[in-house]
């Protein structure tokens, strides 16, 4: 692979992990909004999203497999974490007993997690911006 192979895929992989990070910052913004969203379309309370992630890999003509970056895969619902139950039975979505399910997102993690997916997109950006100058320089030496 040739010097500014390399510095494509770079910057493929800095533009995949941006993309990436995108879905990661829209879900958490879905999320937030819905973090007291009682009744869904399915019928329940909202159930916290999260994004997997997955390598994109590619394989040489000798077979050997190198990583290309990383995409969003999918968002999945979030089963691991209870919904929270409070008594309020005045709440229209209240059940017999009185009890309404409530998402089962914390602002808290939320926000934490707002702020990793932030941080690596600024990374991101800072190794794009780094590809861009070193190929602006390798133009301007091949001149």
């Amino acid at each position: 692979m040739s010097g500014l192979d390399k510095l494509f895929s770079g910057m493929r992989a800095t533009s995949m992990g941006l993309s990436a990070e995108r879905v990661r910052m829209d879900t958490i913004a879905t999320n937030i909004a819905n973090s007291r969203t009682t009744k869904t379309a399915s019928g329940g309370a909202y159930r916290r999203q999260m994004v997997r992630f997955e390598p994109v890999l590619t394989k040489d003509g000798n077979g050997n497999i190198s990583s290309m970056g990383v995409r969003a895969a999918d968002v999945v619902e979030d089963y691991t974490t209870p919904m929270e139950r409070i008594y309020d039975p005045a709440n229209p979505d209240a059940g017999n007993d009185g009890y309404v399910e409530m998402p089962n997102v914390s602002a808290t993690r939320e926000m934490a997690d707002l702020v990793t997916a932030m941080r690596a997109y600024e990374a991101n950006i800072s190794a794009q911006e780094n590809f861009t100058r070193m190929a602006e320089r390798a133009l301007q030496i091949a001149r």
